[in-house]
């Protein structure tokens, strides 16, 4: 009995925060989960890229918040440009509130001069919120009205836009649930998503002056920015990642203006053709270190490198 009372404390907690507020999961490892960032990601780099994210908030709240992504990007020849596709779940409670989403891309490559590339894309997808009430415990469970539908399933609509200078200077903007879904349990009500906006940007570093950047054993930082809003919801992020062949290393910290939220640590590995990091997220704010902060990892595959020939350059962004 307790620990459905913690239950559904948590999600009384997790309905405010992400139902009524309409905010998304924010990852931690942006560009280790693109196209969630900016959907103008897609097909940046010239070959097909596979990305699979799970994040962990809060482990030692009972039964917390679980978070899943996968999603392929490819560049495409004859349509100049990209496809993707990407699928996120979210699990929070212990399966008492769900959220599913999955989309389909479509990024345009434009090379405006020699040194700077454009990537505009579009996404249509569809997004579901599901309540187990079933998993629900009241003390007076004759008084509580059942909503009056526990699945709600809509369109959704997302865009972005991604710009590279060289291949160093980089900056998108994203923009998603266009539409504003009205995503309410009960009839006559209206719940809508408040639009999600994105702002990043970052610069790539070579320590070593003339270095290639093809070289895998070069040294590099790439210090980057990442602002984040969903109606009253903000975040800005700031961060440094450092890249030495194997190895790759980054420290973040994420203000919620209200207060500081957390600094994030993350390490990494990478080859030719893979990458995995993880992230911890050491919370600063007044929920403090006992709510566990959050764990993430992320695998990224990359297929095809260097063996299709594309007239398109590479749009050169931190991560793989």
């Amino acid at each position: 009995m307790k620990i459905k009372k913690i239950s559904l404390l948590l999600f009384m907690i997790l309905g405010w925060i992400v139902h009524i507020h309409g905010q998304d999961v924010i990852y931690s490892q942006f560009y280790a989960n693109p196209i969630y960032l900016n959907p103008a990601i897609a097909g940046s780099k010239m070959s097909s890229r596979l990305t699979l994210n799970y994040r962990n908030q809060w482990p030692t709240v009972s039964q917390g918040y679980n978070s899943f992504s996968a999603s392929w990007d490819q560049p495409v020849e004859k349509i100049s440009g990209a496809l993707g596709v990407i699928v996120n779940a979210d699990v929070a409670a212990g399966g008492i509130y769900n959220n599913f989403s999955a989309n389909g891309i479509y990024a345009y490559r434009l090379e405006v001069s020699r040194k700077i590339l454009v990537n505009a894309a579009f996404q249509v997808g569809y997004i579901q919120h599901r309540l187990d009430w079933s998993k629900l415990v009241f003390e007076d469970q004759a008084n509580q009205t059942i909503p009056s539908q526990l699945n709600v399933g809509k369109l959704d609509f997302s865009a972005g836009v991604l710009a590279g200078y060289g291949e160093h200077l980089y900056l998108g903007v994203a923009v998603n649930h266009l539409t504003q879904p009205d995503m309410s349990y009960y009839d006559g009500t209206i719940n809508r998503m408040d639009m999600r906006f994105t702002v990043h940007s970052g610069v790539l570093i070579d320590v070593k002056e003339g270095a290639n950047r093809s070289d895998l054993g070069s040294l590099s930082i790439s210090p980057n920015i990442v602002y984040v809003q969903q109606g009253k919801f903000r975040q800005l992020n700031l961060g440094v990642y450092a890249n030495s062949y194997p190895l790759i290393a980054g420290l973040w910290l994420r203000h919620s203006f209200g207060n500081p939220d957390a600094a994030i640590l993350l390490l990494g590995f990478q080859q030719k053709n893979y990458k995995l990091e993880y992230t911890f997220d050491y919370t600063l704010s007044r929920l403090k270190i006992g709510t566990g902060g959050a764990h993430e990892i992320s695998m990224v595959f990359l297929f095809n490198r260097n063996k299709t020939s594309y007239k398109h350059r590479e749009l050169k962004v931190t991560g793989f």
